[in-house]
């Protein structure tokens, strides 16, 4: 299976690296749950340089980034620099998950079933060779 190649700016390899070291209670919890294809065998990277931002997870062959929110997300300069930085990751074809650090921290379950529900509803799985059965006459 082929990946889009997904740009993004080469200054901000650094700052993402910096990123992975000052990570969130509610981003470390999400890190343990979805790290080493544990959610539904899906890879996620996390602080991900994509296009001119740093995403805090990204599964490339779901094309999804999942960024937790913290406190700095709650004024109307951040929630326009918010939306304006989904439209242009939507832009590349990439879908955007939210969800707020308490969410992350306090109901962590949820946030899961949540991404679940977001798979499943936009990338099926297909019926499995091992549990078809062709019928009579096939």
């Amino acid at each position: 299976m082929r990946h889009t190649i997904i740009p993004y700016n080469p200054k901000l390899k650094e700052l993402a690296r910096a990123l992975r070291n000052h990570i969130t209670p509610g981003e470390i919890a999400l890190w343990k749950k979805i790290r080493d294809k544990q959610l539904l065998g899906y890879d996620f990277d996390r602080q991900k340089p994509i296009g001119e931002y740093i995403v805090d997870f990204f599964c490339h062959e779901l094309m999804l980034a999942i960024e937790i929110d913290g406190i700095s997300h709650e004024n109307q300069e951040a929630l326009e620099r918010d939306i304006r930085r989904q439209s242009d990751l939507e832009g590349l074809g990439i879908q955007v998950l939210r969800f707020k650090e308490q969410e992350a921290v306090n109901n962590l379950r949820l946030v899961i079933e949540q991404i679940e529900n977001w798979i499943h509803s936009t990338h099926p799985q297909p019926l499995s060779l091992t549990h078809w059965r062709p019928h009579r006459g096939e």
